[in-house]
């Protein structure tokens, strides 16, 4: 009897031992003896976030691999994934760590990719976006409570007394009841305003409700725009006249660019200079018309004689009469 106690509790043990080393291996291992039939890829992040080895990889939410292994590779952090045989993902396709409830392990997170794109290959590092966990979340509801503290703080500064003098709401307060009358008086002012413009006194008041005012308004901005139109067609003509003178047409823009027309201008110019001065000086025909009094005191002399053989001629006949001018004149 003693001798199968004995055996029970040396089977006993050695069942318990088989299972102490079972689950040791299983947390060592991730709970694989041997490894999966499949390929590897690899996801670089900057942190892995407690993601360790056994953790799921998910696509979809349906569990298509784990992670096998967790390893430092320079600068980031990277976790080899071991995917089951036949399942395929796109190589635009990227990887998350995402977090399974608030108290749950983070997995790998794939999502489908677009399907022209070509099947990621085994070994090959697959794209990886980071998204904001719980403490990144926790860190920066932190810091926008401190800003939100330092601008309640800065308020209440602004707000509070200062070298024990009134307060902002107290000077506030003061500055109301020291002005109410004059803040009265403005109100009703206003009002004043407002009843007269509603009844369309003044000029504001008449051009509010007055339609006539109304539509001689809109009239005389139409002849503004009227007039802005001419003015830019005005405008524009000119532009016309300035650029045919720069292009050499006409005969304006032939005088200032063509080279034959300013030497004639110019020829003409002198020659009427030249003719001017000899007039000034008496010469030629003109010239001592203009400059020799004889000949003026001649023709009123030859003017006088015509007169008195006209004065000769009333009682003479025709003949006679010419006979008499032309003795009266030589």
């Amino acid at each position: 009897m003693n001798n199968a106690q004995q055996a029970f509790r040396v089977g006993l043990f050695f069942l318990l031992g088989v299972a102490l080393i079972w689950v040791t291996f299983e947390t060592l291992s991730g709970g694989k003896i041997f490894k999966e039939e499949g390929y590897t890829i690899i996801a670089g992040f900057e942190t892995l976030r407690e993601l360790k080895p056994g953790d799921e990889v998910r696509m979809a939410g349906v569990k298509i691999g784990t992670v096998e292994k967790t390893r430092l590779a320079g600068r980031r952090a990277e976790a080899l994934l071991r995917i089951k045989a036949g399942t395929t993902i796109k190589s635009d396709a990227t990887a998350t760590i995402v977090m399974a409830g608030l108290l749950g392990n983070n997995y790998i997170a794939i999502n489908l990719g677009s399907t022209a794109a070509e099947d990621l290959r085994p070994e090959a590092e697959i794209i990886t976006r980071v998204t904001p966990d719980l403490n990144s979340v926790m860190t920066a509801m932190g810091d926008m409570g401190a800003k939100l503290e330092n601008a309640l703080g800065s308020i209440n500064e602004a707000v509070k007394p200062s070298d024990g003098g009134p307060g902002l709401v107290q000077k506030i307060d003061r500055l109301v009841s020291e002005n109410q009358k004059n803040l009265t008086a403005s109100v009703e002012n206003l009002r004043q305003v407002t009843d007269k413009l509603n009844r369309s006194e003044g000029t504001l008041g008449r051009l509010l409700n007055d339609t006539t005012l109304h539509d001689d308004l809109v009239a005389t901005v139409g002849e503004y725009r009227s007039g802005a139109a001419e003015a830019k067609e005005f405008v524009a003509n000119a532009q016309s006249i300035l650029d045919q003178v720069k292009a050499g047409r006409g005969a304006l823009g032939a005088l200032v660019f063509d080279q034959q027309a300013g030497d004639n201008l110019k020829v003409s110019i002198a020659n009427l200079r030249d003719v001017s001065d000899r007039l000034s000086r008496g010469e030629g025909t003109l010239g001592k018309l203009l400059q020799d009094d004889s000949i003026l005191q001649d023709a009123q002399a030859i003017m006088n004689k015509a007169d008195r053989a006209l004065e000769g001629m009333g009682d003479s006949g025709p003949i006679t009469a010419v006979g008499a001018l032309a003795n009266g004149l030589f």
